[in-house]
């Protein structure tokens, strides 16, 4: 079964999403009029028509928790498309823990996801990087994993070493690195270092990195321009911990679908399809178990 491990949803008429819907702020991703509309499981679906089943990514909303719960209705709503789900956890809250309870009582619920890094600039606004040396949120992080839940990782290259560091102290830990880690700077030297640096994660076994969201740095993509980020990360992660996520509709600002799925398909050896396009997604995000159990 095909899994896309990476993507959003949005009903702007049941979430609030404040990123999403603000006009003339420059973004790393570009701008996003053209995504400023509803998107939904019907439509992603013609979208993803080779694939069967997909994790949701939690995406900015205002209420983190009326957008999980909206996800369970959507996958409650469409039985015969597994749909499995990262939510927003604030880690660093003094509610954390019934954030948890919560967000757990919803049986699609695989992860969730704090944002570390989005790109240089922004995080400099955000402060997002201060996180990992907030020892509450350390604490949090291993409040998700003793839970027996994921953590979805979005941060940049710079911040490699330090989240290494604190992994090899949680070696019980299943961390999801979004979007190959962010590579942001595609000159070929930036890209040497990247690759040098994303050793610190790549080693690590409880990590499994995402072919995802590579559009977002390089809004004219090519096959071609993407083949160096594909390639590092399946020599360093190999396909069992490797899987393909789209980013849509983010992504959808800079391709089609088909076309982005057709670049991976060329660039990734026809032996390891079945494993970056559905098994290792499958295994990460426990597509196994059921939505009772």
């Amino acid at each position: 079964m095909r899994i896309d491990s990476h993507h959003h949803l949005w009903d702007l008429n049941a979430v609030h999403y404040p990123w999403l819907m603000e006009t003339g702020a420059p973004r790393f991703f570009g701008n996003p009029a053209p995504i400023q509309r509803d998107y939904l499981i019907e439509e992603f679906r013609r979208d993803a028509n080779r694939f069967r089943g997909s994790v949701h990514i939690q995406v900015g909303a205002e209420d983190p928790l009326a957008e999980a719960r909206w996800v369970q209705i959507v996958a409650d709503a469409n039985p015969d498309w597994p749909l499995r789900q990262v939510a927003f956890c604030d880690l660093t809250a003094e509610d954390r823990d019934d954030q948890l309870d919560q967000l757990q009582a919803l049986p699609s619920l695989r992860g969730v996801r704090q944002i570390v890094g989005r790109a240089p600039g922004e995080d400099a606004v955000t402060g997002t990087n201060a996180l990992l040396e907030n020892p509450r949120f350390l604490d949090g992080l291993r409040e998700v994993w003793r839970r027996g839940l994921s953590f979805d990782l979005q941060l940049i290259p710079a911040l490699y070493a330090p989240m290494a560091e604190l992994l090899r102290a949680a070696p019980d830990a299943r961390v999801a690195l979004c979007h190959a880690g962010s590579p942001h700077d595609r000159s070929a030297p930036g890209l040497r270092q990247w690759a040098k640096d994303l050793q610190a994660l790549s080693t690590l076994p409880q990590v499994t990195c995402k072919l995802s969201g590579l559009g977002m740095f390089d809004h004219h993509w090519s096959t071609e321009s993407i083949r160096p980020i594909v390639d590092t990360c399946l020599a360093q992660f190999g396909p069992d911990r490797l899987m393909f996520g789209s980013n849509f509709p983010v992504d959808s600002l800079y391709s089609d679908y088909a076309r982005l799925v057709t670049a991976y398909e060329t660039l990734l050896p026809e032996a390891v399809h079945g494993a970056v396009f559905g098994t290792t997604a499958a295994h990460f995000y426990d597509f196994v178990k059921t939505d009772a159990g």
